[in-house]
């Protein structure tokens, strides 16, 4: 049976699950109690030494690369980081190169505590979600240990009956974050215990079951939860001003009956090409279900993007919700270098237009000069024809004339 709980802690000190009694090592020997049914403890090592061999009372031997299931190891560059479930009581031992100052803390009643997921997100949303370790429930902040727990949150599309169908069935594990104890982003302070994380719901509508796990071997620990995804209740559009004497506008609106009136809030800002940022925010009052962000219009040509934060109150269950708007990019052009490019194309039309109608005029007249020439040729031609063909008809009305004429003049001879 695979074990959920691994505990595992250390400090420059050996402790029991009673009282938290300190005490150094001997070398490199601790006393488990027979009270105790889990242990964690650090091995810290020398650089560039092999991880240490842990011997159990009766002298059998775990090592990191084989041991039973009930002891999870975690190895890095000079450290070993061992758990032990229900470990033998006695005088255990780690052999290797310990440094002198290596020490450990037995932890009992270890616990991870998370946030309760809302049955119904929205889409697009950045969810604020927290989880927190506890010994004897008191937040743990041992930094050696917390450094090392990998808390992540892992959404699967939600299917009946999963252990019924084959591995390649299943549907794809989709990661939305991981929690961290940084300071940073939505993390209150840094090393006080609270794990937190920026959840963005960027996936599909739809019903889902989320994992909140932790799985670097340290400490094994897995959350369910299921929850509906639902499509974004509000949508914010930009519009880019006509020239530069009009402002652009970020404009917001809400899915009717979805939010409540009056609770929109945005946050935006617009970067210019040349890195000058300008910032605006504004509310919505009384009843107003929609918003609109007035940004300035650069008097400069260029490259332009905006992003921001939407924050508004769900009308179902008075949660607060936020959304992160992406970076989106826009182009202004000078009104004078529009106009004088527009002017050159009109000009280019208009030449284009006039050469075209004088190679139309062209070419028409060449037409009628070629029809012409045709014309006068062959009336020529006509001309030509017919007075042969009159010559010849003379000539033959001639020469006839004369045969009649001789004709009658020998009958009278």
């Amino acid at each position: 049976m695979r074990r959920l709980w691994l505990l595992l802690l250390l400090l420059p000190v050996l402790s029991w699950a009673n009282g938290n009694a300190v005490m150094t090592w001997l070398d490199n020997r601790f006393r488990v109690d027979p009270t105790v049914d889990q242990v964690s403890f650090m091995v810290k090592r020398e650089a560039g030494s092999s991880s240490v061999v842990l011997v159990r009372p009766d002298g059998h031997k775990y090592y990191s690369w084989r041991h039973p299931e009930n002891v999870a190891w975690y190895e890095e560059t000079g450290m070993d980081i061992i758990s032990i479930e229900n470990p033998m009581p006695g005088p255990w031992q780690a052999v290797g190169k310990v440094t002198p100052k290596n020490q450990v803390e037995v932890l009992s009643d270890l616990k991870l505590d998370i946030d309760q997921l809302p049955a119904r997100l929205y889409q697009s949303e950045t969810l604020k979600f927290t989880a927190r370790l506890t010994q004897n429930d008191q937040l743990l902040t041992n930094r050696d240990f917390l450094d090392r727990v990998k808390l992540s949150v892992v959404f699967y599309e939600y299917i009946e009956n999963p252990d019924s169908l084959s591995e390649g069935a299943l549907p794809t594990p989709i990661p939305l974050g991981e929690f961290a104890d940084d300071g940073l982003g939505f993390d209150e302070e840094a090393g006080d215990g609270i794990f937190t994380v920026a959840l963005q719901v960027d996936i599909q509508p739809g019903k889902y079951r989320v994992e909140i796990s932790s799985g670097n071997g340290v400490f094994l620990r897995t959350v369910e939860q299921e929850v509906l995804v639902y499509p974004p209740p509000l949508k914010a559009s930009f519009i880019q001003g006509r020239g530069n004497s009009e402002s652009h506008q970020v404009v917001v609106e809400t899915e009717e009956g979805a939010l409540k009136l009056g609770s929109l809030a945005a946050h935006i800002e617009q970067m210019s090409f040349d890195g000058e940022r300008s910032i605006r925010q504004q509310a919505a009052m009384g009843e107003e279900d929609e918003l609109k962000v007035w940004l300035p219009n650069g008097e400069e040509p260029g490259r332009y993007t905006w992003s921001g934060w939407l924050y508004a109150t769900d009308n179902f269950n008075a949660r607060e919700l936020i959304f992160k708007l992406p970076e989106r990019h826009f182009a202004v052009m000078a009104e004078l270098q529009l106009d004088q490019n527009l002017e050159a194309f009109r000009e280019q039309q208009e030449a284009k237009a006039k050469l075209a109608e004088i190679q139309q005029q062209e070419a028409e007249r060449k037409a009628t000069r070629a029809k012409a020439m045709k014309i006068i040729i062959g009336a020529n031609v006509l001309i030509i024809l017919l007075s042969v063909i009159g010559i010849i008809l003379w000539r033959k009305w001639k020469v006839k004339k004369q045969l009649d004429a001789a004709a009658i003049e020998v009958p009278n001879a």
